[in-house]
């Protein structure tokens, strides 16, 4: 039986082009590094966008949220942690926390993704697409 970690940890370095005029990460950048830090939590579980894509499905952004707390900037070093919180078999919930190399928080956030089909972008539930990955998921939740 496969263990999923409670938590994938990935380090984080800004490149230039992702800060602003201040050396600040931009805001908006901090949904790419979410999208860095879910796709090691799926790979360390076993799946990939890849596989889903193949069988015909996607998983698109239903809701992202982002707080800033400290700002990162260009030369930092930091640890994005990434977590499920929420598995409802509908809706995947995944969370994550953004800390500097000095283990200050900047940022967390959370998103959350529905499954739909690649040709009619219509709903499907996550436990009847991909029930293997959603019974790991419920296996492991927090």
């Amino acid at each position: 039986m496969f263990i999923l970690p409670r938590t994938v940890e990935i380090v984080i370095q800004p490149q230039y082009a992702d800060t602003d005029m201040m050396g600040v990460v931009y805001h908006a950048n901090y949904l790419k590094y979410f999208e860095l830090g879910r796709t090691a939590f799926i790979e360390a579980a076993g799946y990939s966008y890849v596989q889903m894509e193949e069988k015909g499905f996607y998983a698109p952004v239903y809701d992202a949220r982002v707080t800033y707390k400290s700002p990162l900037r260009y030369g930092d070093k930091a640890t994005l942690s990434t977590w499920l919180s929420n598995n409802d078999g509908i809706k995947t919930t995944y969370a994550y926390e953004l800390t500097n190399e000095n283990g200050a928080r900047c940022v967390t956030g959370c998103t959350t993704h529905i499954i739909v089909k690649k040709d009619s972008f219509k709903p499907v539930a996550f436990k009847k697409a991909f029930p293997d990955w959603f019974h790991l998921y419920e296996e492991w939740k927090m």
